[in-house]
């Protein structure tokens, strides 16, 4: 019997692990992808116990030939689960940032994303079949001062995703957007921010999330954000000024040991 199966990118650890084991559980082999190599072996030795197939692949899906890599991998076999999980963060004063690292967040967030659901899908249309569950954040529905490319990236992905759902509604493949706030990974320790009132605040468990996410791409819903304080600061963004709400992020993302400066 040849099982389904699932791509999972970002999978290394946090919420994409865990929805990873979630694709196991479900009876689908694993292609999954991080740019974490250590982390990405233990979790794949672990999903190993799942008893499915596991592929793990080292690669940097900021870059074009880390996605070529992975979609490569899986030419010869139709994906029945695209999770596109990978993202990065990027915390302090755009001014102040290297622009080779606010590019990186672009490339992964954005750029990578993109490409990969592109190369996919010509196969999953054609199979007429298909989920795609694309990591997006509550982040992209406010301007998030200190961390600007950040929110900018997921507002991007939050509108794509929407969009690509309707492009798709008659092709028998659903779009599914994960929309969650602050989660207990290792998100805030990349990105720089380690020192600020969002770091420090209360945070969801990645395993909750990943669940949340798994039960609406399997239903076929078009997003599900997570947990109720997250569905209000939804609600209230589409109501309050975006300057309202980029003062509000400061006071969340700036480093607590800065000024009114930058980091």
């Amino acid at each position: 019997m040849v099982r389904p199966l699932a791509l999972v990118t970002g999978a290394s650890s946090g919420i994409g692990l865990a929805l990873a084991h979630l694709c196991a559980e479900h009876g689908h082999d694993l292609l999954i992808a991080a740019d974490q190599p250590r982390e990405l072996d233990r979790a794949a030795e672990v999903l190993r116990n799942h008893g499915v197939g596991v592929t793990a692949l080292c690669l940097d899906l900021a870059t074009p030939a880390g996605v070529a890599q992975l979609a490569d991998a899986c030419a010869e076999r139709p994906v029945e689960l695209l999770l596109a999980n990978a993202g990065h963060g990027l915390g302090g004063a755009f001014a102040e940032q290297e622009f080779a690292a606010a590019r990186h967040v672009i490339d992964t967030n954005v750029t990578g994303t993109l490409e990969l659901i592109h190369r996919l899908l010509p196969r999953m249309r054609q199979a007429s079949r298909g989920r795609i569950l694309i990591t997006g954040s509550i982040a992209g529905v406010t301007p998030g001062a200190f961390q600007a490319v950040y929110h900018g990236s997921k507002a991007f992905i939050d509108s794509f995703a929407y969009a690509l759902r309707n492009e798709l509604k008659d092709s028998g493949i659903s779009v599914t957007v994960l929309m969650p706030g602050p989660t207990d990974t290792e998100f805030f320790e990349r990105a720089g921010l380690q020192d600020t009132r969002v770091n420090h605040g209360d945070k969801d468990d990645p395993a909750a999330v990943a669940r949340a996410g798994f039960e609406a791409m399997m239903e076929g819903d078009a997003r599900v954000v997570t947990g109720l304080k997250n569905k209000v600061q939804v609600a209230t963004a589409g109501v309050t000024p975006p300057s309202v709400l980029a003062e509000a992020n400061r006071k969340l993302n700036q480093p607590q040991g800065a000024g009114r400066g930058s980091r």
